[in-house]
């Protein structure tokens, strides 16, 4: 997601020998094992708590972040620290000034776990300003994907290092997901590193492209999908506006022996956004009540669904001084209807 972008079961994230099975896909002629070398971790009950700057992870703000997140119920965080890329067919991609630094990102990680969640780590790679990091398509894609085996095996690193529970290989990359083979090679680079569950994070519209599934643990998905043509707080519409979602997610489930993860899914607080879910700007009216029924919706459509692995919502609160839409219109939950959704739905005390 770009911007300025209960309970978990008691069971205890065990890592597991290898345990395999034969399967082919046919990519490029490039043969992929369908692998996990983990057990599935348990249902994800999570929120996103992004970085938009090198200091916000060391924010004041950050332990009251923690807190309140885990008393909505949940049970995960997840982080995004994010490089750049100045042009889409650019090689290469850096840390700057918006990207959290490594201390402080070890740190949150500490942090989280203290107040008892999991944590993902889940690095992004975005342009400047509002471009869509999926129109990224290097000019020179062998070198891009050096450089991108430099970015993602660096926080794989750290991610092992701090413990984090689960890890993503990549986050909506559409213009380079279809390179099977580049992407068996940094997943191989990864699992050198990092011996937790792996997932990529694939959008709505991306994900049924991906070749490279079978050596994940778990198929990540970007939930965004519209589910309606006007605004609605009608939950029993979007419920049903959910159905054949549903139905096709589980196939796919099936088809390719992975539950699905809701890497991430919300809805801004403003009237419509149950129409683009994925915008930050539907309108500059506050639809509370519209984004409570999509959360609720989408929870009682999925939970209890025996290939449904979980959600990460969307995201918690901007760090101060640093959101450009105003807290009533934007994704957060947090005092709002949709809050107390989550709280009834995850068992908060």
């Amino acid at each position: 997601m770009r911007g300025r972008t209960a309970a978990v079961l008691a069971a205890v994230l065990l890592a597991v020998g290898a345990c395999t099975t034969s399967s082919e896909r046919d990519k490029g002629n490039q043969k992929i094992e369908n692998t996990r070398t983990t057990e599935p971790p348990p249902v994800m009950r999570g929120i996103t708590l992004p970085a938009w700057s090198r200091t916000d992870y060391d924010s004041p703000a950050a332990d009251r972040y923690l807190r309140d997140i885990r008393a909505t119920g949940a049970r995960w965080v997840t982080f995004t620290p994010t490089w750049y890329q100045q042009r889409t067919g650019d090689s290469v991609m850096r840390p700057t000034e918006e990207t959290a630094s490594d201390a402080g990102l070890r740190r949150i990680v500490d942090r989280a776990h203290a107040t008892g969640l999991k944590v993902m780590i889940k690095p992004h790679v975005d342009l400047p300003g509002d471009g869509d990091r999926a129109d990224i398509r290097p000019r020179d894609r062998a070198a891009w994907f050096t450089a991108y085996r430099t970015f993602i095996t660096h926080y794989a690193d750290l991610a092992a290092r701090t413990g984090a529970e689960q890890f993503a290989v990549g986050t909506e990359l559409a213009g380079v997901s279809r390179r099977t083979a580049e992407w068996a090679g940094i997943i191989e680079a990864v699992r050198d590193r990092y011996d937790g569950p792996l997932t990529y994070a694939a959008n709505y519209d991306e994900y049924r492209n991906i070749g490279f599934w079978p050596q994940l643990d778990l198929i990540g998905i970007d939930a965004y999908w519209p589910l309606s043509d006007r605004p609605t707080r009608d939950t029993d519409a979007l419920r049903r506006a959910w159905r054949p979602i549903g139905e096709e997610l589980a196939d796919f489930s099936r088809r390719k022996d992975r539950p699905i993860l809701f890497t991430e899914a919300g809805y801004v607080s403003q009237r419509g956004a149950t129409t683009a879910p994925y915008s930050w700007t539907v309108s500059s009216r506050p639809g509370q009540d519209e984004q409570a029924a999509a959360y609720r919706a989408l929870l009682e459509t999925f939970t209890g669904r025996d290939w449904w692995a979980g959600v990460c919502w969307w995201m918690w609160d901007d760090w101060p001084d640093s959101g450009e839409t105003p807290a009533r219109l934007a994704y957060t939950p947090h005092g709002k209807p949709a809050e107390e959704v989550l709280r009834e739905k995850w068992g908060a005390s």
